[in-house]
């Protein structure tokens, strides 16, 4: 039995093929059909005509951990058309890990001590089950969680023993239905870990078919080293690699991704290789003061002990308190930050390169966030696409759906086809456009129509829906339907 029918709508189906006229006829929790869809009794109709429909967006880099359950309407992400979410990004999960005291750096991006509570990873994946939200989620397990869960001492590379206890973590999670590891090699927990210690965690995730994803060592002076550190994992262990959020940072590196973007291309010449970004020049992450000695400015997106200065550039703080940067930084600890440290040209030479996917990056748990957790998809729509002519929208719309299908092997989803799961974003190709600020992070985008997620509306008419038919994507699911 037909339940909702999409009728004249303009189809971007996520191939990168041009877009057709067609009906979309959604039965349960899959499109029945597409093209000229008769009536059918009792199934809901809505006139799409003049706008594009288009396989839910998928966001594959997020942190989205906590926010599945603390948020679970999502509509930092149902408001840009997302249905699917990639989650344990950047060497960091909320599993398989418990804690008594507040979580170390970068830890402390996802949550609190008490949000550390799965000793296992089929507890996390237990806890989705049981608590759906209105969006997909497909989840990594993260090598700093790893490390923090077996090791006694983190400025130093694992002995061998706490390598046998990640691994053991490692195939936890993995016969739990983890897509894969993410390693942050970049924060303090994990610089110290060799790439050897890397390579023995990633010998398991061939035979289970996963993928790894890396927040690299460097993405400054060193990033032609940390591309080769990454590519190397992948070829040790025989497994795909995604390069996370890829940029050059600090001034002294602007316009390096004319360098970076061909040694892709010939890795990816060579081996399975993908990357991910996002559409602004400026990061989000823990505050540091080496990060803010390289940022053109600075602003505070959360602090422990000075709640009241999330939002303010951190500048103005250390005026105000008369004290210099660093200081500054020590006052405010724990903290978060959003740092300008890119150039204009680079963001936009990533985004033209063919084989980047789009991913926010947002970090919810921030108190004043970076405007990339409500506007990164619009953003690439609206301004990127249509405003600037980096691409067109066919291209635009395979970059955040058949692409990332294809690349974390998510079957059945990314694509408008009869048979594929009913994830699908209806938006106003003419007037879509992010709205996220800065100063007002949290202002939803506009353009964006209706939202389904399996067959059910998440987003319609500006505001979620209160629906919750998310679910959590284990990979031997994902790969049985694939076969």
């Amino acid at each position: 039995m037909t339940d909702w029918i999409l009728r004249g709508g303009d189809v971007i189906d996520g191939s990168g093929r041009p877009r057709f006229r067609a009906d979309i006829a959604i039965a349960g929790d899959h499109i029945a059909e597409v093209g000229a869809v008769g009536r059918s009794t009792g199934a809901r109709e809505i006139d799409v005509s003049g706008k594009v429909v288009a396989p839910g967006f998928i966001d594959v880099h997020t942190h989205d951990d906590r926010a599945l359950f603390a948020t679970p309407e999502m509509a930092a992400k149902a408001s840009q058309g997302v249905t699917t979410v990639v989650v344990g990004n950047c060497g960091i999960s909320l599993a398989p890990l418990t804690l008594d005291d507040a979580p170390l750096p970068p830890l402390d991006l996802l949550g609190d001590a008490a949000d550390y509570r799965y000793p296992h990873f089929a507890d996390y994946f237990s806890n989705l089950d049981r608590n759906p939200a209105a969006l997909n989620a497909t989840c990594l397990v993260g090598h700093t969680t790893l490390r923090i869960g077996a090791m006694s001492a983190l400025d130093r590379p694992a002995e061998p023993a706490e390598i046998a206890q990640m691994r053991e973590l490692l195939q936890e999670a993995l016969d739990a239905g983890a897509i894969g590891m993410s390693s942050g090699l970049a924060y303090a927990p994990a610089e110290h870990a060799p790439a050897s210690e890397i390579e023995a965690l990633a010998a398991l995730l061939r035979p289970a078919g996963a993928i790894y994803t890396t927040h690299m060592r460097n993405e400054g002076d060193r990033v032609l080293d940390s591309l080769e550190e990454s590519f190397a994992v992948g070829r040790t262990a025989g497994v795909p690699v995604v390069i996370s959020h890829h940029k050059t940072i600090g001034r002294a590196n602007f316009g390096r991704t004319a360098q970076t973007l061909p040694v892709i291309a010939a890795a990816i010449a060579r081996q399975e290789i993908g990357l991910d970004a996002y559409p602004y020049i400026a990061s989000s992450t823990v505050l540091s003061a080496g990060q803010a000695g390289r940022a053109s400015k600075v602003m505070v997106t959360w602090s422990k002990r000075a709640p009241e200065q999330a939002g303010r550039d951190l500048s103005a703080i250390a005026a105000d308190w008369g004290v210099g940067i660093d200081e500054a930084v020590e006052r405010l600890q724990p903290a978060g930050a959003i740092y300008w440290t890119m150039d204009e040209p680079d963001v936009r030479r990533v985004l033209s390169f063919p084989h980047t996917m789009i991913g926010s990056d947002g970090l919810p748990h921030d108190f004043h966030p970076h405007p990339r957790l409500w506007g990164t998809f619009p953003r690439v729509l609206g301004h990127y696409c249509r405003d600037l002519g980096l691409f067109g929208l066919e291209e635009a719309v395979r970059r955040m759906t058949g692409l990332p299908a294809a690349r974390f092997g998510l079957s059945g989803r990314g694509a408008v086809a009869a048979g594929a799961y009913a994830d699908i974003a209806v938006f106003d190709p003419a007037t879509v456009i992010d709205r996220a600020s800065f100063e007002h992070p949290t202002t939803p985008a506009a353009g964006i129509e209706y939202v389904f997620v399996n067959g059910r509306p998440v987003w319609a008419e500006g505001k979620a829906s209160g629906e919750r038919p998310g679910r959590a994507l284990r990979r031997q699911q994902l790969q049985a339907k694939a076969q």
